[in-house]
């Protein structure tokens, strides 16, 4: 299975999350069937992350987008994570702040963009301006209709910039949201998570999966494709969005760049200070 051409919206089409099962796993029966390739996926995302922060001719923008629980985090922690802290950071699309809300929808997006050599990864993201807002009528739908066309021109610049962009959906069902609260309510490591404001935001599941739809289907484009990762379990979460990074770098033609130093004469030096003692 080509897990690009599988997950990702392809531009112009329709989205249907109803359609779309957030429990699929593919060809692998469980976790263990599926940790040897994960392993996998993950050493070779190191292993391309350093090429690119070698070449310094790309960057690469994750964005995560998903429902209360749906696992970003675990996407950070579990697959990211495999990346070299040098050279890759997260960003955190939280309530915007005063200075925020000071400047255009984008400005907070655009200055914790990367730059040539990193990878950078958006939790929540740009799109928060197309969820949140328009379910809970922050702004009017003359506002908010109007970005969709502005958050493709932002990607499509950063783009111009070599900035490849990869976005993706976490995809869980409503019982498995629930499942997970009951989990944080059973973990006193998780208690810190937990928020009144997660249970009341459940209310508005329906207008959510709207406003997931209609961003997922008027912002996937061929530059900033939109990726629905089936997330139900979080085993083939991560191995999907593995693979998905993997078999996008590996388009790029990454290669260690070319010595900036005559190694004949760094060689001399060095052999002639080893004999000099």
């Amino acid at each position: 299975m080509n897990y690009i051409e599988h997950f990702k919206v392809a531009p112009g089409s329709k989205v249907k999350l109803k359609e779309i099962d957030p429990s699929f796993k593919g060809s692998h029966k469980d976790h263990k069937a599926a940790a040897e390739e994960i392993d996998h996926y993950q050493k070779k995302l190191r292993e391309l992350q350093e090429l690119l922060y070698a070449e310094r001719r790309h960057s690469l923008l994750i964005c995560l987008q998903a429902p209360d629980t749906g696992g970003k985090d675990g996407v950070i922690n579990h697959v990211l994570g495999a990346m070299n802290p040098q050279g890759c950071r997260v960003a955190a699309f939280k309530q915007p702040t005063a200075e925020e809300l000071a400047h255009d929808f984008l400005w907070r997006a655009h200055k914790v963009a990367p730059g040539r050599g990193e990878v950078v990864i958006f939790n929540r993201s740009h799109y928060e301006d197309v969820l949140v807002v328009r379910v809970h009528n922050l702004v009017s739908k003359e506002v908010w209709s109007r970005r969709y066309g502005l958050i493709n021109d932002f990607e499509n610049a950063l783009a111009a910039h070599d900035t490849q962009i990869l976005k993706f959906y976490l995809h869980i069902s409503k019982e498995e949201q629930l499942k997970r609260f009951k989990e944080r309510l059973d973990d006193p490591t998780k208690y810190w998570k937990i928020s009144e404001a997660d249970y009341k935001e459940r209310a508005y599941w329906d207008e959510y999966m709207k406003a997931y739809e209609e961003a997922l289907m008027k912002c996937s484009t061929r530059h900033a494709p939109w990726f629905i990762i089936p997330a139900n379990h979080k085993w083939f979460r991560n191995l999907a969005i593995a693979r998905i990074v993997v078999e996008h770098f590996e388009t790029l033609d990454l290669k260690f760049p070319k010595p900036t130093v005559d190694l004949t004469h760094i060689r001399q030096e060095y052999h002639s200070a080893a004999e000099g003692g």
